[in-house]
């Protein structure tokens, strides 16, 4: 006993001083310590996600990847191979686990070292918050305060589920959910036993321990977490077996985009960036939902590529990208044995060797690919048919059918004779690209297309893009053309010219001579001489006749009879900025640039009745828990059958709990309801024409293909077309869309050109060659370079869509007129027609017997071809 009493009061004294110097301790570093209750708000850093309209992923910016996960979400075996692994008394100690401590001090004495195991889950998030990962003492020190403090102000729940969002486990993934999705491509739910036992692994060191970087110390690492669970009793020893040996497959994963849109993704990102802040738009676990559903933006990028290869075909093939080897590959029946001769590195035998298949694998595992199209190596030529090799589908026979249209490059304008067979086209060690033809459904030789085009798609009441590409793609240039590209517009600018004319009292039956026009310009020395396109002349022709066939000249008198500042002032109306418009007559023909989407903007306000809506592309941005945090308002167009009238509910609004007793948001009406409709009125003549089949005296619109294809009866568009061919467009209307393509050359020296006949591309698609005519022969226009990408994209977008017609306005009228002078006529035949009028425009004298002019006896219909300035 007597040694008792004095080993108790050291022990006491040596417990108070500890006390006492830990205290010490505690206030000394105290103001070092960051405050813990930043956790009870805690915002984790979580990339952007972009979706279209109906939920389907476009693109992820940030570049933390981090899905961040509640814990009731988060499997069971997952928590508990963490714990077993990392904390097996979580929910046991106060944030430090004073069994550890001893553990790791013990280790430290006999070994010398510094061991791990002191770090509870609560203090590996205190580390991961607040400090670094360096091993020093005063580090670990501050962790075991700031532990206590996060124990004090969280439950035990709220902590684990921290840190399973929190902990970085290799490549970029924070969290498990992230994890999960890198290394598997899964959900958290999805993954096994030994996939969950890979992630809780990572944690002691993610870089060397992942599946992907080093396979074999992953697999170690893996074992060593299942033992833990297999100790704890989470798992039976046959578990443990069957997770400890299974072969897993690790590949780096992104994310998983299910609508590939880049550039519609680009412009989200930049208005983010251009709202939020690129830190706050990258790391604010935001998700955009843009305007444009999925469905329609797939069938506009089909549409634009189709139709950019539909183009490049007609004009030639500019031969292979590369000539590998020289010699072709040896007979099936001697190939392996060559083979063995063939060094493993491209190029590192004799040019004229034949290479392997390890070797072609090789090169082309470092060239892009451009869906859909796929780089691809010549292996064997036939007489008809050849052979190649890809990486993602291997050995692809092409037949006739995928080469016969390659007949060579020589100019935009002048291509070479048509290729007899396939050794005409190709050798062996050819680097070429292909393409699944989705049409014809066939693999065909191709190449990437030298013209560059874009289509932009929205709705007119709104302003809502429904859908917008850029170019044929987005990696090969980050150009967004449908935004960007400045181009000379050609006869798209015509509708607004026609608008203008209508408001100083021109109408729909107004005669305008068209007749050559030849101006001596005293500054220059020479004559303006603008040309209709075929120089066809009719003399004095009716507005709605003018405009569906695209006369220039009628252009350029309306032009001259509103007043270059009048016009440009009413062009204006329409958004397009004064300041960018030529001050002189060649406007009336198209001279100014504009992009597509300006363009779609402006055609819009003549299909909505007047109001100048703005274009937008997201409709709502949600926080990470799906909670909306901003919806679009857009001021809209106000209903046609009243302008005071209350728009439909609003059901959005409604839920968000809104006042909906306020007046409906509406755009600033720049054109009257009148003067669009007769706008879009001479714009449908563009697509039907006019006259009487049965009389001989029917004629084309410019847009004619878009009758021929669609069967519908609510289509309205103009065709543009710039000199040389430089530009073409066509933009139109239909159901309830707005579109306007474009094509042409980045390169503005260069001509859309012309081409020769090619009787294959005839034979390959003989029902295109019907509906394109002449298209596919003689000079590029917007009719047929523009347009089919227009109708391509207008008849999956418009399929079950109702006919949708605008309704006549009040102060419309409707008279009987004669169609050769415009004037009121009592004949009911083909002569005549019925035609709309503002009120008191409409013409008040009757055609006179000896004006009277039947156009049966002028001879032939004519059929426009397109209008070039």
């Amino acid at each position: 006993m007597k040694y008792v009493k004095p080993l108790a009061l050291i022990f006491f004294v040596s417990a108070l001083l500890g006390a006492i110097a830990l205290a010490a301790l505690y206030f000394y570093i105290r103001p070092e310590l960051p405050s813990v209750a930043i956790l009870k708000d805690v915002r984790l850093q979580t990339p952007m996600k972009v979706y279209s309209q109906d939920g389907q992923l476009i693109s992820q910016f940030g570049v933390k990847r981090r899905i961040p996960l509640e814990l009731k979400n988060i499997p069971e075996p997952m928590l508990q191979a963490f714990l077993a692994t990392e904390d097996s008394r979580f929910y046991d100690h106060p944030g430090v686990d004073i069994i550890g401590v001893a553990r790791a001090f013990m280790n430290l004495v006999t070994t010398g070292e510094k061991g791990q195991g002191a770090s509870t889950i609560t203090m590996q998030l205190a580390r991961n918050f607040f400090l670094s990962r360096e091993k020093a003492w005063m580090r670990k020190i501050k962790e075991t305060f700031i532990a206590l403090h996060i124990e004090q102000l969280l439950s035990k729940d709220e902590i684990l589920e921290l840190y399973l969002n929190k902990i970085e486990l290799g490549h970029r993934a924070f969290g498990v959910g992230a994890a999960a999705q890198v290394y598997f491509g899964k959900t958290v739910d999805e993954l096994n036993l030994a996939e969950i036992a890979t992630i809780a692994g990572l944690p002691k060191a993610p870089s060397n321990l992942n599946p992907i970087s080093n396979p074999a110390a992953s697999k170690e690492r893996r074992r060593v977490v299942l033992a833990r669970m297999l100790d704890e009793g989470y798992i039976s020893r046959a578990d443990f077996t069957q997770a400890a040996e299974l072969e897993l497959e690790a590949k780096k994963h992104g994310a998983e985009i299910e609508l590939h849109a880049p550039y519609l993704a680009d412009m989200i990102y930049a208005e983010m960036i251009k709202r939020y802040g690129r830190e706050e738009a990258e790391t604010g676990g935001y998700q955009v939902y843009a305007t444009v559903p999925s469905a329609l933006q797939q069938a506009a990028q089909q549409a634009v590529k189709q139709n950019l290869h539909d183009y490049d075909e007609r004009h030639g093939y500019r031969g292979p990208l590369a000539q590998l080897w020289e010699e072709p590959l040896p007979t099936p029946a001697d190939k392996d044995s060559e083979r063995q001769t063939i060094a493993e590195i491209p190029g590192s035998e004799d040019e004229n060797t034949a290479w392997s298949e390890q070797q072609m694998t090789a090169f082309l595992t470092g060239e892009p690919s451009f869906p859909p199209l796929e780089p691809a190596i010549v292996t064997q030529v036939e007489e008809k048919q050849i052979r190649v090799f890809t990486l993602l589908t291997g050995y692809i026979d092409i037949g006739w059918d995928g080469l016969a249209w390659a007949r060579p490059f020589i100019t935009d304008s002048k291509q070479g004779p048509e290729p007899e067979q396939a050794s005409d086209i190709l050798k062996p060690g050819a680097h070429i690209m292909i393409r699944f033809n989705e049409e014809l459904e066939q693999w065909q030789l191709s190449q990437f297309p030298d013209a560059s085009s874009a289509l932009v798609s929205l709705e007119p009441e709104s302003g809502a893009i429904r859908a917008i590409v850029g170019g044929y793609s987005f990696y090969q240039s980050q150009f967004n053309r449908a935004i960007q590209a400045k181009r000379q517009v050609g006869s798209n600018i015509k509708p607004f010219i026609y608008s203008a004319a209508l408001e100083k009292g021109y109408s729909l039956a107004s005669i305008i001579n068209d007749a050559p026009i030849n101006q001596w310009d005293r500054n220059s020395g020479i004559a303006w001489r603008p040309k209709n396109s075929p120089e066809v002349y009719d003399g004095p022709i009716r507005m709605r006749v003018a405009l569906g066939r695209s006369k220039n000249v009628v252009s350029v008198r309306l032009l001259r009879s509103v007043g270059l500042d009048d016009i440009i002032s009413h062009l204006a109306k329409f958004g397009f900025n004064p300041n960018e418009l030529p001050k002189d007559e060649s406007l009336a023909l198209g001279s100014a640039s504009q992009t597509p989407l300006e363009v779609a903007r402006g055609i819009a306000i003549i299909g909505n009745g007047g109001y100048a809506v703005e274009p937008y592309f997201i409709e709502r941005v949600d926080n990470e828990f799906g909670e909306t945090l901003w919806h679009a308002n857009p001021a809209i167009a106000a209903p046609a059958f009243s302008e005071q009238q209350d728009a439909p509910l609003d059901l959005l609004a409604i839920s968000e709990g809104k006042d909906l007793t306020l007046p409906p948001l509406y755009a600033p009406q720049v054109l009257s309801r009148q003067n669009a409709f007769l706008t879009r009125e001479m714009m449908r003549t563009a697509i039907y024409g006019g006259g009487s089949w049965s009389k001989n005296t029917y004629w084309q619109g410019t847009g004619w293909r878009a009758n021929n294809l669609m069967s519908r009866d609510d289509l309205a568009g103009k065709t543009g077309t710039t000199n040389d061919a430089k530009d073409t467009w066509f933009s139109g209307l239909g159901g309830n869309l707005v579109t306007t393509t474009w094509v042409g050359f980045d390169d503005m020296s260069r001509s859309l050109g012309r081409t020769s006949r090619n009787q294959y591309l005839i034979n390959r698609n003989p029902q295109q060659f019907n509906w394109m005519g002449n298209a596919m022969v003689g000079a590029e226009d917007g009719a047929r370079v523009a347009q089919p990408a227009w109708i391509r994209f207008m008849r999956e977008a418009l399929e079950g869509v109702p006919e949708q017609y605008p309704t006549i306005p009040e102060d419309i009228v409707t008279v009987r007129i004669d169609r050769t002078t415009g004037k009121l006529t009592q004949r009911t035949d083909h002569t005549s027609r019925f035609e709309y009028f503002i009120r008191g425009t409409e013409p008040t004298q009757y055609v006179d017997d000896s004006e009277f002019v039947d156009p049966f006896d002028q001879g032939q219909p004519v059929i426009e071809s397109e209008d070039i300035f």
